[in-house]
């Protein structure tokens, strides 16, 4: 997946009652016939998608929706039934395509001894009926959502213990739910084994946590978050619906694949794992089972076109390892495989179908990595890049390589970024004006804003909606207070997620346009620090995070040096604020420290968790200070608190 732990739970945000009553503008003319040309170009009337996203099926949940505890929802499959029939003008027919066949929810047989529950999360959960139980494959965001699949599966199915889970790769929508379905008991005792990569704890743990305050905000824009499910909001990702809303939880693996080929007999099931790191998450593995001719795909091979960066913020990916990957399995199974099924959407069978789906992806990430090179080697920007690279149409009319999630024109400069960084060359950019006094000085040079927005109006009547947006930013940024420019900054942002064939994109653009026109909306939001992931975190990465907090320009002006000790793990470190960042070293002390600072890592643990602040805990005597307790208040009064609401579409 595409996003941190923070951003994967924060994806799955409860909106305020606000966001359903939220409706759009209508789609203008242009945005009818832009749509009406996609419906014209793609084989809309080939249904091999819709019959095998519904082929196996055997129940749903009656009731529409998975409850928490507290009795709300962790997830909700009744938000999605307005996704049938044909496309309304508000939207993408290709997007609504995709949206309508990832609206499939339920319980799926695969084949026999292979089930997937689909739709109950933004992932999948698959089963394989081993010689004792049931082997759990990614079992999704949430406990609720895992544990409701699981009950469903023992019901429908065959009632069996768990004998082992496979955590394909290091992002959240594929292991959060882990609890839900095994307890650390069992692990313990050896009842269960979990599977997964090489470094999947440690990058599930860390991945993004120091740039997760900015990630988690951009992802409720990413997955459409503050917007009400409807033909004018959201439609789901494209990689799938959304996230699940409920506890998030992790385990360590008992056995780790760190190379290719590993084969291992899994509760009496032979597999052979590949080991794919780097490519769409850090820690991936996928795997192939003989006996049914059947290959786990997990994030590697999907029905839609990945990201090589994600919208949320994210390092960048490499489209030329994605494809070698793709290519080793097509060279090590493409002759006997029969079956191919992953972490997002709906399996293939057959291997014609499905050498060809394998090959279309390979394909896609190997071009779009290959053609950028070659265009930014004659001399061509980024931007330039990105609007010139095009798949031919051998690959852009097979609907599993259209940009539903990632997209070749955001592709296309993650690429480039990868190679080359943010600089063009050009010199007049390599210092540019930030964005209010680049607005200002634009209004001024165009003569005030009321010229600019006259000329916006004439330019939004002809659908040039992309230099409308980019005028009226400037004016909007320059002046924040305009309502004029806003609207009609909003109106034309509204009309290019309308248009557009991305799930992100849409979201991104329906999501600027809500909150120009009704301002940040604070929603409800779960905890974004999970009891697991906390407890999970190393001492080191705990420091690494605080220097991150630490106001820079503030602490410069002094200078700080304590030791820690914390007597429940034996761990003990030093650490000083000098030049205005922190640095430590664990494992040691310093001869005369300004203070000498104990607390159990409990203590820490229960910090970050919010369940007592760092004041109480040194007023009840759980922090312990000795020497200059004033210097230890000088150090927390240098950490930063981010405001999770910042603006994103006005200064």
């Amino acid at each position: 997946m595409k996003r941190s732990i923070l951003s994967t739970v924060i994806a799955g945000l409860i909106v305020s009652g606000s966001a359903i009553a939220y409706e759009g503008k209508p789609a203008t003319a242009v945005t009818e016939a832009a749509n009406a040309s996609v419906q014209a170009s793609l084989p809309f009337s080939d249904k091999t998608d819709f019959d095998e996203a519904t082929r196996g099926f055997i129940a749903d949940l009656q009731e529409g929706q998975i409850v928490r505890d507290d009795g709300k929802p962790a997830y909700s499959m009744e938000d999605f039934r307005f996704l049938k029939g044909d496309a309304p003008t508000t939207a993408n027919p290709s997007l609504w395509r995709q949206s309508v066949l990832n609206a499939n929810s339920g319980l799926f047989e695969v084949t026999e001894g292979v089930y997937q529950v689909r739709s109950w999360d933004l992932a999948n959960i698959s089963f394989i009926r081993g010689t004792s139980g049931w082997i759990v494959i990614d079992p999704l965001t949430s406990t609720e959502t895992s544990a409701a699949a699981i009950k469903l599966l023992r019901e429908k199915v065959e009632d069996l213990p768990v004998s082992a889970v496979i955590l394909t790769h290091s992002h959240g929508d594929h292991f959060g739910g882990v609890k839900g379905i095994v307890t650390q008991e069992q692990i313990d005792s050896g009842d269960v084994e979990v599977i997964a990569p090489v470094h999947f704890f440690e990058e599930s743990v860390n991945e993004n946590l120091m740039a997760g305050n900015q990630m988690s905000r951009r992802a409720s824009y990413m997955y459409g978050n503050l917007l009400p499910k409807s033909p004018t909001g959201t439609l789901g990702s494209g990689l799938g619906t959304t996230t699940s809303a409920g506890e998030f939880t992790i385990v360590e693996p008992t056995i780790e694949i760190s190379k290719t080929p590993t084969s291992l007999t899994v509760d009496g099931i032979d597999m052979e794992f590949m080991y794919t790191p780097g490519a769409e998450a850090p820690a991936e593995l996928m795997f192939y089972i003989p006996r049914f001719k059947a290959l786990m795909q997990a994030e590697e091979i999907n029905k839609t076109q990945h990201n090589l960066y994600t919208l949320r913020g994210a390092k960048v990916r490499s489209g030329l390892d994605w494809s070698k990957y793709i290519q080793q399995t097509i060279e090590q199974y493409g002759d006997e495989v029969e079956i191919s099924f992953g972490s997002h959407h709906w399996p293939t069978w057959g291997n014609e179908r499905i050498v060809d789906f394998w090959e279309g992806q390979r394909d896609t990430y190997r071009y779009i990595h290959d053609e950028t090179l070659r265009l930014a080697n004659k001399g061509m920007t980024m931007l330039e890049v990105a609007e010139a690279v095009k798949l031919p149409e051998s690959l852009s009319s097979g609907f599993a390589n259209r940009g539903y999630y990632g997209s070749v024109s955001h592709n296309a400069k993650a690429q480039y970024q990868l190679y080359y960084g943010w600089f063009s060359g050009n010199p007049a950019e390599l210092h540019e004006l930030p964005p209010v006094e680049e607005g200002r000085k634009f209004i001024e040079y165009m003569g005030g804003a009321d010229n600019v927005i006259e000329k916006a109006r004439v330019d939004f009547a002809r659908g040039e909606y992309r230099w409308v947006a980019t005028a009226l930013n400037h004016v909007v940024f320059a002046e924040p207070e305009n309502t004029e420019a806003k609207e009609l900054l909003a109106d034309s942002l509204e009309q290019m997620g309308y248009q557009a064939e991305s799930g992100p994109w849409r979201n991104f653009y329906l999501s600027g346009a809500r909150e120009l026109r009704t301002g940040v909306m604070s929603a409800v939001t779960p905890n974004t620090s999970s009891p697991d992931i906390i407890k999970s975190l190393s001492l080191e990465t705990y420091l690494d995070y605080l220097g991150v907090r630490l106001n820079h320009p503030e602490a410069a002006k002094t200078e700080l040096a304590f030791n820690v000790v914390m007597p429940d793990v034996n761990e003990k470190f030093m650490m000083k604020v000098e030049n205005g960042v922190l640095n430590y070293t664990m494992s040691k002390q310093m001869e005369e420290p300004q203070a000498t600072i104990t607390l159990d890592r409990d203590i820490l643990d229960a910090i970050n968790l919010r369940q007592i602040s760092t004041e109480d805990a040194i007023r009840g005597g759980e922090i312990r200070i000795k020497g200059e307790k004033a210097r230890v208040d000088e150090f927390i009064a240098l950490l930063d608190v981010f405001p999770f609401w910042f603006n994103i579409v006005t200064p």
